[in-house]
């Protein structure tokens, strides 16, 4: 029988269909696999990508806290007291204002206080005249040498530093000239400007000092442009010798002679520092043969009352002598205070040597009269209620010398967080003062507003 008249087998093609459609459905699971697996793998991929952003975003977060954190431990440090700075603007507009009037300004290289940091600190290792040259500079050497005995102390003291400076004004109107075609008045305050710049720098104006540079500038403005140079020059000469002997000289002598009525036989007078107006006074009332016994109460870094105490002891009158820190001691035999003044203010503060508002709250504890001599042409319109705002700070490193061999804060440069604070001046509130003796008489602090609106309407007329 030939092969292709055999019967098909049933069997083996079924056989063989069976095996094609097994492989035909493993291709296909295997296909689903993959499928899964791939769709698995998308997922992975997504949420790895998606913990990678988180991770990311997490770290930008913490860097992003860390750089505020710096910033805002930076700013901390700025605010800090030890870290204060002085007003940037206002620094560069001093200084342009100094170099367009060819003025060196003084720089501070020590460590200042944050809460005086606004303040020019005298340092006698930094001097202004190192840069000046006479050729280059408008200043007038009187000017410089009066700059350097205010800034060395030479000269201290209100009245002294006041005199002193009008006693310069006169050598420059003495030496001065008027250019062609330029009127004294304009041309003499212009070349003035510089010279007080200069003073400013050397150390700051007081509060008699700037009293009488108003006045003399007044006088210098009603100068008429028609009057001659000689003529106009005697004019400001005798006002300035005018403002000495009545606003100074006179005041002074009226002064001590009231004062020196309110001390009796058998008083025991406490006066802090030194002052050239209470040592007029006690020998004035020396010189009327009365008794009385004096404390002079002292302090660092000056000790003024060391001088104040051989003056007193010269003209024979009975002395002690106690530093500041005993000052409680020592009121218990007192019976009248007596304080000069470096300025009393417009809402009653008196302006005095640091230490003095200490004394004057002992006294006020105690139970003793303080009173306070001044006069008026220290009256100022300023108001201030605490050291803060207006002061001199004189060279920390005066506070380095006690006096014995053995200085602890000799080094002290070198310690990084140590800060040496030196003011001049502390203000005195009204409450602490019983009154204020003055030329024109016994007054309350609170009356120097009146003082002063009578002072100013009397400079239309000269002085009352």
């Amino acid at each position: 029988m030939s092969e292709s008249n055999k019967p098909p087998n049933t069997a083996k093609d079924s056989n063989m269909k069976n095996k094609t459609g097994n492989e035909n459905s493993k291709l296909n699971d295997g296909k689903k696999d993959n499928t899964e697996t791939a769709q698995k793998s998308k997922k992975q991929l997504k949420e790895e990508r998606r913990a990678l952003q988180e991770k990311q975003r997490k770290l930008k977060a913490e860097k992003q806290a860390a750089e505020q954190n710096k910033k805002d431990n930076q700013q901390k440090k700025q605010e800090e007291p030890t870290e204060v700075k002085s007003d940037k603007r206002a620094q560069q507009k001093e200084a342009k204002r100094l170099e367009k009037q060819r003025v060196p300004q003084r720089k501070s290289f020590q460590r200042k206080v944050g809460l005086f940091s606004h303040l020019n600190q005298f340092e006698r290792e930094n001097t202004l005249t190192e840069t000046i040259s006479f050729a280059s500079h408008t200043i007038h050497p009187a000017v410089i040498r009066l700059g350097v005995q205010y800034a060395q102390g030479v000269i201290c003291g209100s009245n002294a530093r006041c005199i002193a400076l009008l006693s310069v004004l006169k050598k420059l109107i003495n030496d001065y000239s008027t250019p062609l075609h330029k009127e004294l008045n304009r041309d003499f305050d212009a070349m003035l400007k510089p010279q007080i710049s200069f003073l400013k720098q050397s150390r700051p104006m007081g509060v008699s000092m700037g009293n009488a540079i108003r006045y003399f500038k007044y006088n210098l403005n009603n100068i008429k442009s028609s009057e001659p140079d000689d003529k106009a020059k005697e004019t400001l000469r005798k006002c300035i010798d005018d403002f000495i002997k009545e606003k100074i000289i006179l005041a002074d002598e009226a002064i001590s002679d009231t004062a020196a009525d309110k001390i009796k036989n058998g008083d025991v007078i406490l006066t802090y520092g030194a002052s050239s107006l209470i040592l007029k006074v006690l020998c004035k009332a020396h010189e009327r043969k009365i008794q009385f016994r004096v404390i002079v109460v002292d302090g660092r870094p000056r000790m003024e009352g060391k001088e104040m105490l051989r003056k007193l002891l010269k003209e024979g009158i009975e002395c002690s002598y106690s530093l500041i820190n005993a000052t409680a001691y020592a009121m218990k035999e007192v019976t009248k205070v007596f304080l000069g003044a470096h300025g009393l203010l417009a809402n009653g503060y008196v302006m005095c040597r640091i230490g003095s508002g200490q004394v004057a709250l002992a006294a006020k504890v105690y139970n003793v009269p303080v009173l306070v001599c001044c006069e008026t042409y220290k009256f100022c319109d300023r108001v201030q209620t605490d050291s803060f705002v207006f002061n001199e700070l004189d060279d920390p490193s005066d506070l380095v010398e006690n006096g014995l061999l053995v200085k602890p804060l000799e080094n002290w440069k070198t310690m990084e967080n140590l800060y040496l604070l030196n003011i001049l001046y502390d203000v005195t509130p009204p409450d602490l003062v019983s009154l204020v003796i003055t030329e024109i008489g016994m007054l309350p602090c609170t009356s120097v507003p009146v003082v002063l609106r009578v002072h100013n309407t009397a400079l239309t007329t000269g002085f009352e």
